[in-house]
């Protein structure tokens, strides 16, 4: 089936690849192992751009680095949220009746970014099955909407290593897991070349 992938870059990120050795990932060769049936027209990944914490000052470094990797696919593009940062009163861990002032960042725009692409290319009928790489319950209406209302049908990449979403699992097509197996034959090589120049996996990849 012509199909269109919709990535929510921090789920997929924080729920398969963060801690492992598989952060360098071609996400065009896990949908060919992955989807070997289905011809994929476009892949969709939502993302935005990290500020670095004090810790960790390459992080944003690191971030466009496989940013840049991705971009070396051709039928891929890249859509972007922003962060946002504020102050809030937040209620201290076992001190019943304490409060403190916190910094919370906040990711925003991917889900809204994905579930808008999602409807308007099903309106536009650009593909026959929708497949979303994310484990997010705030995508059930979108999700509901494109298989109940358009009659397409959805599939879901679980990124995450708990059981899919309960909310989601009823109105999807299928459901597979993203394992460690596919993440492992699914990497970029080491250095990759685009109009810039060469450039290799980060280091501490």
């Amino acid at each position: 089936m012509k199909a269109i992938v919709y990535i929510d870059g921090f789920n997929l990120y924080y729920g398969a690849v963060k801690g492992t050795p598989y952060r360098w990932l071609n996400i065009a060769e896990m949908f060919r192992l992955l989807l070997p049936r289905d011809r994929i027209h476009q892949i969709k990944y939502f993302t935005a751009l990290v500020d670095p914490r004090p810790g960790d000052p390459d992080q944003r470094v690191r971030q466009e680095t496989y940013l840049r990797a991705l971009a070396t696919i051709p039928n891929l593009s890249i859509t972007y949220g922003f962060f946002l940062t504020h102050e809030v009163t937040m209620p201290v861990a076992g001190s019943p009746g304490s409060y403190a002032r916190v910094i919370k960042t906040e990711e925003k725009g991917s889900d809204v970014n994905l579930a808008t692409h999602l409807l308007v290319d099903g309106f536009k009928n650009e593909f026959e099955l929708a497949v979303i790489v994310s484990n997010d319950s705030d995508l059930l209406l979108p999700i509901r909407f494109v298989a109940e209302e358009l009659g397409k049908p959805v599939g879901l990449l679980n990124p995450q290593r708990k059981h899919p979403s309960v909310a989601l699992s009823p109105h999807v097509t299928f459901i597979k897991q993203i394992r460690a197996g596919v993440l492992a034959k699914s990497q970029f090589p080491a250095t990759l070349t685009d109009r810039r120049g060469s450039f290799s996996k980060p280091p501490s990849w």
